[in-house]
C-alpha cells in the first residue's frame, strides 16, 4: 500500500534522520519527500501496519502532518 499526506514544516536534518528511522520500522518499506510539493509518501506492508500508524510515525518524527492525499 502507498499513502500520500501533504505536510506543513520544511524538514529539518533532525526531522530528516527522524525519518531515517522511521524507514527501519518493520512494515515501512519506502519513504519518499517531495519537499517542492511538500508531499510524503510511504509505501508500507498493509498487514503490518494502518495508515493512522503511519501518519503517527511521521508525526513522531517531527514533521507536521496535514490532509491525506489521494493521487493518481
Amino acid at each position: 500500500m502507498e499513502v500520500s499526506f501533504r505536510y506543513e514544516n520544511s524538514p529539518t536534518e533532525a526531522i530528516m534522520r527522524a525519518i531515517d528511522s522511521v524507514r527501519e520500522v518493520y512494515g515501512v518499506r519506502k519513504v519518499s519527500l517531495n519537499e517542492k510539493e511538500r508531499i510524503a509518501r510511504v509505501e508500507y506492508d498493509a498487514s503490518r501496519l494502518k495508515e493512522p500508524v503511519v501518519a503517527h510515525l511521521l508525526r513522531k518524527a517531527g514533521l507536521a502532518v496535514g490532509e491525506k492525499l489521494f493521487l493518481a
